[in-house]
Order: structure tokens, then sequence, then C-alpha cells
């Protein structure tokens, strides 16, 4: 029972400062903690949302779980095991389970490579996940997985458009068939109409892969859309979090009010009485 309850990830009371130096000799003369005492779980299946302004430290809690910041103190376990102080080399196996798809696609992306290449990189990584003899029909499986045309698979990234960049930043995400994959700002970068097909695309491959998501966002009605449960992220801590329905529906700490009030009303004249 108690295997059938475990989290795929736990975080506990992680904290993650980053050192203050001084101009002159670089020595450390204090530190801005950017996220404390963060303590939240994800499971198998679920999408967990992280929302706050810019700066709140949403974006630090991701890198601290996939292992691109070092946390100061706390846990991060996967999947019952702590890979708070894992190396690199420990670290690249937990990877196959645990990916990214990051804010701006194209800087995300190895203009170099084309599309065939970069999500055949993962493979060249973890090289018993896909037979070499595979790659290129894999990739095209994937490419059409995520609404692309595999016959576009020769082409370089700048040769398409910001939606289908992070189209295929999720195809090259996929690649390692991970359980949880973590989502940072995922569309804040696209237009409104393209920004609800990705939505749309996480939402079908989350229901036919089973994926969890940790999914980070300032816009409250992207998380509202996708999210299960929700984190208030304000000043580097949790201010207030629950299921996605109770926080919008009724939020209880004035920072999550402050928020849900900025959110603008698209037609106000229809909530006006005459």
């Amino acid at each position: 029972m108690a295997e059938a309850t475990r989290p795929l990830l736990h975080v506990g009371h992680l904290k993650v400062a980053y050192p203050v130096r001084s101009t002159l000799l670089r020595r450390k003369t204090g530190e801005n903690v950017a996220v404390s005492d963060v303590t939240f779980d994800v499971h198998a299946g679920e999408t967990v949302g992280l929302v706050g302004e810019s700066g709140s430290g949403k974006s630090t809690i991701a890198r601290a779980v996939i292992g691109l910041v070092p946390a100061d103190d706390g846990v991060i376990e996967f999947e019952g095991v702590d890979i708070t102080r894992f190396s690199a080399r420990q670290l690249k196996a937990v990877r196959r389970e645990m990916q990214m798809v990051f804010q701006d696609p194209y800087a995300s992306l190895n203009p170099r490579l084309t599309v065939r290449d970069l999500i055949a990189e993962a493979w060249r990584v973890h090289r018993d996940v896909v037979p070499r003899s595979r790659w290129t029909a894999e990739a095209k499986e994937l490419m059409e997985r995520v609404g692309l045309n595999p016959s576009y698979s020769d082409r370089y990234p700048h040769q398409f458009s910001g939606g289908q960049r992070q189209r295929i930043g999720i195809a090259r995400a996929l690649a390692l068939r991970p359980k949880l994959i973590i989502c940072d700002e995922p569309v804040s970068a696209l237009d409104v109409s393209v920004q609800a097909q990705v939505l749309n695309l996480l939402d079908d491959l989350q229901q036919d892969l089973g994926l969890a998501y940790l999914f980070i966002s300032h816009d409250l009605s992207v998380i509202e859309h996708l999210c299960d449960r929700v984190l208030v992220l304000h000043h580097g801590e949790v201010v207030e979090q629950g299921a996605a329905g109770e926080i919008f529906e009724h939020p209880h700490h004035d920072y999550t009010k402050a928020l849900l009030a900025a959110v603008p009303v698209v037609r106000p004249w229809l909530d006006t009485a005459p």
C-alpha cells in the first residue's frame, strides 16, 4: 500500500541560495535566498503547477529538481531515491526518467543540428534506449506524435515557427520516454492561439503516456486549465497550495488574491450592472 501511494517526486524543505560576492576580490559576502523551505509532491500522471510573479523562485525550483543548480538544504527524492547530492554521473541515469521543456524553444535548440539530430542527441547519450538503426524512424514518429510533419526532419530550427520549435523541444523531451517532464514557462513566448495548441498537446500526451508534469507559469489561466494542484510562490516561499479548483475559487492568502485580481477581464462590461 505504501508503495502505491509513494509520490513520483518529493521535494522537502528545499532551500537554494546564490552567493553574493564583493566586486574587488570576489569573496562571498552574503547570500541571496531564491527558494526557502519549499515542500511538495508530484504523483504519477499528475500535473502540479508553480505560479508566482517573476523572481518568485519558480525556475530555481525546477533547475534544482533536475540538478542544474545545487540545493543548499532540504531533500529531493525521485521514485523514493534521494537524488539531492547526486553526482553528474548519477544524475545521468535519473534524467532518463525526468526531462525538461524550456521557456525559449530557440535558445534551447542547437541551431547547427537538424530536427532528427536534435531528437537523436538523447539516444547518443543513452545508447540502450533506441537502437541506432531506428533513430531516423523513431525521430519521425516523435515528430508526428507532437504534430510536426515527419518529412521536415532534415530542417533546422530557424526554419520553424516558435510554436513548431516548442513542439521540437517536447519531442526531444519525450525521446527517452520519461515519467516526469518539467515545463518551465513553455508557452509564455508563444502567441495566444499557439499557446492553446501546445497546452492541448501536453494534455493529450499526458493522457496517452501517463506523464507527470511539474508546470511553471506566471499565467494563472494556463495553470487553471492544465494543473491538478497548485503552489503559489512569493519571494521563494510557498504562501498557499491546494487543488487547482480550490485555489482559484476560494483563495486564502492575500498574495493569491492579488494575483487573481490582476488577471485582465476581457469583457468587463458583461459584469457591470446596467
